[in-house]
């Protein structure tokens, strides 16, 4: 029986095409798997020669942890430009609160170049240690207090307290920065409240020092002294003002202060001294200062014309009659510089 000649197969069978087409596929495949060919993507992430390891790469070895310097404190220091009173403490290895207390600055207290710092005396700090990685600080906003910080952070308010070498009686102020302990850190005793020192007469403040004044101070002390004059004031009262001023705000009219005070005398809305807005006018607060029969609060705060005897009393004892500070000698280490002011500004 005769064979049947073969079929011949063309290009035209989609039986053979398609075994064409597949075939280079899975054996490029195939012999990409067998000697290990890098895909694009694979090769574009390592770089050429560079040795292929699956192990992850070594993290970075951590910095040494260098420890800061602290300089041996002089008698006293000049306040240089950009410094705070915390900066200043820092450096020379001080309690913050305890330079405030030798200079008889309150928390709320503004420093300003020139003014000369008393250092000596002041109770060091022990040796500056590294923060524990979880622990953060907390800038004081308005209204902001110590419990409220302390719970918002979970921490202590004692552990809040002694992080900031802060005492019960202590005051914060916005602006003022706060160290945050990490949470559940160990309960430290926090200092009793105790009246800090008198301070010294230490004027800005070397006795016989004259602080220099800068354009902010120099305008609100002629706002002072002009405003006293038009009230008939002699230069006794308007030397009291003016050191007044200077030992409660720096001759700033601040918008913060202890509490509510606010303005060049600190005075408080709360004690009835006026308005946020009217103590922040300096002429009506340097008239409340005075009280007198020009008190604009006639029957709720006292003014030094209001003192029985205040003529015959010290700048300290007069300023301290109308203000009732906290650091009642801090007065007179302004008395020198005041009484400069006026000759010069009058």
């Amino acid at each position: 029986m005769a064979q049947r000649p073969a079929t011949p197969r063309t290009a035209a069978d989609p039986r053979q095409r398609a075994r064409n087409l597949t075939l280079p596929i899975l054996l490029t495949g195939s012999l990409a798997a067998s000697i290990h060919v890098s895909m694009p993507a694979e090769a574009a992430a390592a770089p050429l020669g560079a040795p292929r390891s699956s192990a992850p790469s070594p993290a970075p070895l951590p910095q040494a942890i260098v420890p800061v310097a602290v300089q041996a404190p002089p008698a006293q220091y000049t306040v240089a430009s950009g410094d705070t009173v915390s900066s200043i403490a820092s450096t020379f290895g001080i309690a913050t609160a305890s330079l405030l207390a030798l200079n008889g600055l309150g928390w709320s207290s503004l420093i300003f170049p020139g003014q000369v710092l008393k250092l000596t005396g002041a109770t060091a700090t022990s040796a500056p240690q590294a923060a524990p990685a979880s622990s953060s600080s907390h800038t004081v906003a308005s209204g902001d207090t110590v419990s409220g910080i302390a719970a918002a952070n979970g921490v202590s308010i004692a552990a809040l307290l002694a992080a900031n070498n802060l005492s019960a009686s202590s005051i914060i102020y916005p602006g003022q920065s706060l160290l945050v302990p990490a949470p559940g850190a160990a309960r430290a005793s926090v200092p009793a409240a105790t009246a800090a020192p008198s301070p010294k007469p230490s004027p800005g403040a070397t006795p016989g020092a004259v602080t220099p004044l800068s354009e902010e101070m120099a305008a609100n002390a002629r706002i002072i002294i002009s405003t006293a004059r038009s009230l008939g004031a002699s230069d006794k009262a308007i030397v009291v003002t003016l050191a007044s001023a200077a030992q409660e705000s720096s001759l700033r009219n601040v918008r913060f202060g202890d509490r509510d005070s606010l303005g060049l005398f600190q005075q408080r809305p709360s004690q009835g001294w006026g308005t946020p807005a009217q103590l922040l006018d300096p002429v009506r607060a340097t008239k409340a200062f005075l009280g007198g029969s020009a008190n604009p609060n006639p029957g709720l705060t006292r003014g030094l014309f209001d003192i029985p005897g205040w003529t015959s009393m010290s700048l300290t004892e007069a300023a301290q009659a109308v203000q009732k500070s906290a650091h009642p000698a801090a007065y007179a280490k302004w008395e020198t510089s005041a009484r400069a002011w006026l000759s010069q500004l009058d």
